[in-house]
């Protein structure tokens, strides 16, 4: 089964439900604004692509954070505040068996379903 988890009205979010409709891929959709994310599953994807890759760094609310939260970030601080504030997680998150996507990329949405 695959699982997509973002915001509903993220602009990346749209385009990868799209890509992923227009291909017929069945999907369950967690909006983890409004479901929140566990603990446990976020760590578990830090484990895989890396913390660094899951933290949005470009997005407002992480810009508005004070500079004092921003700085010495390690993974702990980083799970910690994305656990606090979803919006600070990169979309989309796909999960397909044991394979995670991070952000949306057409090509590697392809290779992963390809076949």
């Amino acid at each position: 089964m695959v699982t997509i988890y973002g915001i509903k009205n993220c602009d990346t979010m749209k385009k990868a439900r799209r890509w992923l409709d227009e291909r017929g891929v069945d999907y369950r959709f967690h909006d983890y604004r409004a479901e929140g994310v566990d603990e446990a599953r976020l760590r578990g994807w830090a484990a895989k692509v890396g913390w660094e890759k899951l933290l949005n760094r470009g997005g407002t609310t992480f810009r508005g954070l004070p500079e004092a939260e921003k700085s010495g970030m390690d993974e702990t601080k980083a799970v910690r505040l994305m656990l606090a504030q979803p919006a600070m997680i990169k979309r989309p998150v796909l999960e397909q068996g044991d394979a995670i996507l991070v952000g949306f990329s057409r090509e590697a949405y392809a290779a992963t379903f390809a076949g």
